[in-house]
């Protein structure tokens, strides 16, 4: 078996889909937009800090012979995005959107299917947003077709986020996720509906395609992995300080970052927070009344946030629409302890009360009844943390991708 995979971002996940595909002999190609040899000159280029966005697209050597790129509308898009210019890159509208990126390249992979079908080729793995012409002329072509949603069901989103314009209409403009045209909504079922198999990383994830109205072909789910555990926290007693408590992610009602907030207040005494996190949108008040009161980062590089996590006490990771989740693994793997929700990858990586908390989504009084428990018995900081590191240990990336490999060979693919 031979499988074809095509993501024009690539990210970390899809990247150690392919690793193990290459190690089980099973890919055939991995088509994608941009993609760096440490031999080629924007390998060079790409150590200019003006130029570090290109070091994520830097790929191994012995991926080269396997990989096939274009990359004109998605270099468009990174240099319109650092140039400010919205026109280019608007929502399903700009010449060099995320939109167009992935209908571009959908029409460069499908030129090549027939000549890759010939060569050996068994079945395409796609992603949200990006298999429909793929798989419509896989189909054609007798080709096996695996979809990957990396998140929630958008139905079950809208179901789940418009509850928030009620409750909290004060947050209401950070949800900035019902901007997508019915065309492009539609185009999603399309795609689920082609899929022969599909894979979601996590079990609120597939819960979420329980509003499908269809038929649904076999869901499997395969949580990723956790980066590597190597650092140890130095946990400092929790004596005569405050708990140290990080969030990072999108500042956005989606992430339940209003419930951290109503969890934290009257705890000044006790606690302080960390947010770190770009404004989903910049001019909601309650939101900038919120962060007033708090540590506020907008940003930070991959390597800053890991060193971030190792020093706060706990990790709250809100929620209240999640496909996975990578922060929870990110600040498991550093010793931190977890809390987070129902509504991510939470109840599939971590054991409530042993090594993290799983809280109902939507709820501020359950938050704040964990940060009481630390409070009463404050060496479980360290205790859960430790557990934690443990668990990240025993599922690194390389788990994720073999087990992937395994999953996909299983599969009868004629």
């Amino acid at each position: 078996m031979k499988l074809l995979v095509s993501h024009p971002t690539l990210n970390a996940n899809s990247k150690n889909l392919v690793i193990g595909l290459l190690n089980n002999r099973l890919l055939y190609k991995l088509f994608t937009s941009i993609a760096i040899f440490p031999d080629q000159l924007l390998y060079k280029l790409s150590s200019n800090p003006k130029l570090k966005d290109l070091k994520r697209r830097s790929l191994d050597k012995t991926w080269q012979p396997y990989t096939r790129s274009k990359s004109f509308f998605e270099f468009g898009r990174l240099l319109a995005s650092k140039l400010h210019l919205e026109y280019l890159v608007k929502h399903e509208k700009g010449i060099f959107c995320i939109d167009k990126v992935y209908q571009k390249h959908e029409k460069w992979v499908v030129t090549n299917l027939a000549k890759a079908k010939k060569e050996g080729l068994s079945g395409v793995y796609g992603y949200e947003d990006g298999a429909l012409e793929t798989f419509t002329k896989a189909k054609q072509l007798g080709l096996y077709c695996i979809y990957d949603l990396p998140i929630g069901y958008w139905k079950s989103a809208r179901l789940l986020m418009e509850k928030e314009f009620d409750i909290n209409p004060d947050w209401s403009s950070t949800l900035t996720g019902f901007n997508d045209s019915q065309d492009k909504l539609n185009k999603k079922d399309q795609e689920l509906a082609l899929a022969d198999v599909i894979f979601v990383a996590s079990s609120f994830t597939k819960k979420t395609l329980d509003e499908y109205s269809g038929t649904l072909s076999e869901i499997k789910v395969i949580p990723y992995g956790f980066p590597a555990a190597n650092e140890k926290k130095e946990y400092q007693p929790l004596v005569d300080r405050k708990l140290k408590i990080l969030f990072v992610g999108g500042l956005s009602q989606r992430k339940g970052i209003s419930y951290l907030f109503e969890a934290v207040e009257g705890l000044q005494d006790k606690a302080e927070l960390t947010v770190v996190g770009q404004k989903a949108v910049p001019d909601c008040l309650a939101l900038n009344q919120a962060l007033e009161k708090h540590q506020w980062i907008p940003s930070m590089s991959h390597n800053q946030v890991l060193a971030c996590m190792r020093e706060h006490d706990v990790f709250v990771f809100p929620s209240l629409f999640e496909g996975f989740g990578l922060v929870i693994t990110e600040a498991m793997s550093q010793g931190v302890p977890v809390i987070t929700t129902d509504r991510t990858a939470g109840p599939d990586l971590i054991t409530d009360g042993k090594d993290g908390w799983i809280v109902p989504a939507g709820s501020s009084k359950a938050i704040k009844e964990v940060f009481e428990k630390i409070f009463e018995t404050p060496e479980i900081v360290k205790q859960f943390g430790i557990e934690a590191q443990n668990k990240a240990q025993t599922r690194p990336w390389s788990v994720y991708g073999q087990e992937m490999a395994e999953a996909l060979s299983s599969l009868k693919i004629l």
